[in-house]
Order: structure tokens, then C-alpha cells, then sequence
């Protein structure tokens, strides 16, 4: 990072974040700009929108990659300690709980694809596995997505009896089990196969049903049911 800072103070009051959404609404500032307002301000060298410019730079002008940066990964840029990268991450979670009370009340899940659609924006570019389980009634409507499990990079633990305690707690009678590949790669492995086994037959023994086992990365899905493997 090269030291070329202005203060925002010095800008003119029409370009200042705080002015100008004041005067014209959060929809006229730039997505480094909405983030300096999160962090306040920024190093001796950038000022705050300087600052998240150069960390979207970094993160390919993705808002979707920037928010699947850990705390960890965020306190590295100089100017973010755990306090701001705190504030980052709260805003991407009350973004993602938005979109979701949402569409909860009124989702049908189908199909794979409308599976995918839910599941997509907690599973894809994740660096890490991580285990989810979308639980529905009868009519196949929505009634929650969870996460099981959050593993390494190559595989998570996943636990069977706290999948159906989940379930019996509300109310659900079928399942669709979801988890991610880092690698990027779709193609089941041999303990995705055994585990959607015995999902399905411990399911049967309790009467619920596992409708589908989607595997999510970045280059789409691969779902057991379209495949005829469950």
C-alpha cells in the first residue's frame, strides 16, 4: 500500500459517505465507501475508504469472497483489528439472516436446483467443509436450513442422532442433506456415498425421509437424487 492519504474531513461535503447517504440514501455509495462507515476510519497512510478499497482489491471486488473471510483473515490487513473486522462480519450475518427470514416462509423446496438456490449462498467458496441439513414438512415447505457441522478443509464429522433430534424438536418429516467441496471438485467421494446411505436407512427407521444429498462448490452441485443414488 502506498501512503496517498486525504482526509475525509478535507473532501468536499457532496463526496464525504456520511453526506452524501444522508442526502441521497445508502443506494448512491460504493460498496468501499458503505464499509468505511462500518470501520470509521482507517491508517495513517488511507483513510477508512481507501482502506476497504484496497482490501476489496484484494478480495477481486467480491463482496461474496470478502465475507467469507474469517476474523482472522480480516485482523491481518493493517487497520483492521478485531473490533472492526467484528463489525464487517456482523454486517455480512444480519445481510444473510434478511435474506433468509425472507424467503423462509414461503419456500418450497422441489428440487435439487431450489436446494442449491437456498443452500448456495452458505456452502459455495467456502475454504473450509462444512455439513448442512434442510429440514421440511410435509408439503415440502421450508421450515429450516442447518448447520450440522463445520469441519477442515478436506472433511467434517458428522453426527446422525443430532440430525434427527433437530428434526423431532420441529417438526420436521423430510431432510435434505448438503455439504461443500473446497477442492471445487463434484464428484462424490466414496464416504459421501456411505454417509448418504446411512442417513437414508437410519431416516427410514425413525420416519423421516432423506429427499436429496446435494454437494455445493463454487463450479455448482451435484445432487444423489437427480442421479438416481439415493
Amino acid at each position: 500500500m502506498t501512503s496517498n492519504k486525504l482526509s475525509i474531513k478535507d473532501w468536499d461535503p457532496s463526496d464525504r459517505p456520511r453526506e452524501k447517504f444522508k442526502q441521497f440514501g445508502s443506494a448512491y455509495l460504493t460498496n468501499a465507501e458503505l464499509l468505511a462507515l462500518l470501520i470509521g476510519n482507517g491508517t495513517r497512510e488511507l483513510n477508512a475508504v481507501q482502506l476497504m478499497q484496497y482490501i476489496l482489491k484484494v478480495n477481486d471486488n467480491d463482496l461474496n469472497k470478502l465475507q467469507q473471510q474469517s476474523l482472522e483473515q480480516l485482523i491481518r490487513f493493517k487497520g483492521i483489528g478485531t473490533v472492526k473486522a467484528i463489525k464487517i462480519k456482523a454486517a455480512f450475518e444480519l445481510c444473510k439472516r434478511i435474506h433468509y427470514r425472507g424467503i423462509k416462509s414461503k419456500t418450497v423446496v422441489k428440487d435439487s436446483n431450489s436446494a442449491f438456490t437456498l443452500l448456495a449462498p452458505d456452502l459455495q467458496n467456502l475454504p473450509h467443509e462444512e455439513f448442512w441439513i434442510v429440514y421440511l414438512n410435509q408439503s415440502s415447505r421450508l421450515i429450516e436450513k442447518y448447520q450440522l457441522s463445520r469441519g477442515g478443509i478436506t472433511q467434517t464429522a458428522v453426527d446422525l442422532r443430532l440430525a434427527f433430534k433437530r428434526a423431532f424438536e420441529i417438526g420436521a418429516t423430510a431432510l435434505i442433506l448438503a455439504h461443500n467441496h473446497p477442492s471445487g471438485g463434484l464428484r462424490p467421494s466414496e464416504s459421501d456415498s456411505q454417509l448418504t446411505q446411512k442417513f437414508t436407512s437410519a431416516a427410514k427407521q425413525v420416519d423421516l425421509t432423506v429427499l436429496d444429498h446435494l454437494i455445493i462448490s463454487e463450479k455448482g452441485y451435484f445432487s444423489f437424487a437427480d442421479q438416481g443414488l439415493l
